[in-house]
């Protein structure tokens, strides 16, 4: 396995959160933004007809993210005492196809969302496709968001997606078995983390060795949620 690295504070936010903001300073601001007298932050130009909703969502997580209480809105799940270590022998080609999230940390960015699913996907350009979905508990699709991901080490993804700029997310794929048929994806800051498997059921072996896996790597398993899969 590969070994530890230090801690990350990417917003985990990317997989359903549809806009963002990076933290930046006077100077450091965007062609297209000026940054505001005596505050650390931009000002972004607005786009026609966003909705006042999405622009209040946005500022409010925008602010909390920057704000030195952060830990409390993105809570870790992990004990960084506990060395964490990505898959060594990872083959990228077998991990490519559709992953249903069988568990997954609470995280506000899926809140509601259930029958949840991973698409991977080769590009020409060596890049990988991501898709993922979130649905309502009849079924339908309640939202999607789409990206890439670049393979930066053994078992380590970096995923971004367009719609969410400056913000990357760093995907740790942290055990599969031997057939690809289920893997433990995790945040090396622990505050995200998933099991997911090539089918809405898994075998409770096979969930049981994912559960293990997450406690080596440090990560408390008793504040796991199960995802349902609508039929």
């Amino acid at each position: 396995a590969t070994g530890s690295s230090p801690d990350t504070r990417s917003l985990w936010a990317t997989r359903w959160w549809p806009e963002s903001t990076p933290c930046t300073r006077p100077g450091r601001c965007p062609i297209d933004a000026r940054p505001r007298r005596g505050h650390a932050s931009c000002r972004q130009p607005l786009a026609k007809g966003r909705p006042l909703r999405r622009i209040a969502l946005t500022i409010a997580l925008f602010l909390a993210a920057c704000a030195p209480g952060q830990d409390e809105i993105f809570p870790t799940f992990r004990d960084p005492s506990v060395p964490i270590a990505s898959k060594a022998l990872f083959e990228p080609d077998r991990y490519l196809g559709t992953w249903y999230e069988i568990a997954r940390y609470p995280v506000f960015f899926e809140a509601g969302c259930v029958g949840v699913t991973a698409e991977y996907a080769a590009r020409d350009d060596g890049l990988i496709a991501v898709r993922n979905t979130c649905r309502n508990t009849d079924g339908t699709v309640r939202s999607t968001i789409e990206g890439t991901a670049e393979i930066v080490g053994p078992g380590r993804l970096k995923v971004r997606f367009a719609s969410v700029p400056f913000v990357t997310g760093d995907y740790w794929v942290l055990w599969v078995d031997h057939d690809y048929r289920t893997a433990v994806v995790g945040t090396p800051d622990g505050r995200a983390g998933w099991i997911l498997n090539r089918a809405p059921t898994i075998p409770q072996d096979r969930l049981n060795a994912a559960l293990e896996m997450l406690d080596f790597n440090g990560f408390d398993v008793s504040r796991l949620e199960m995802v349902p899969h609508p039929r």
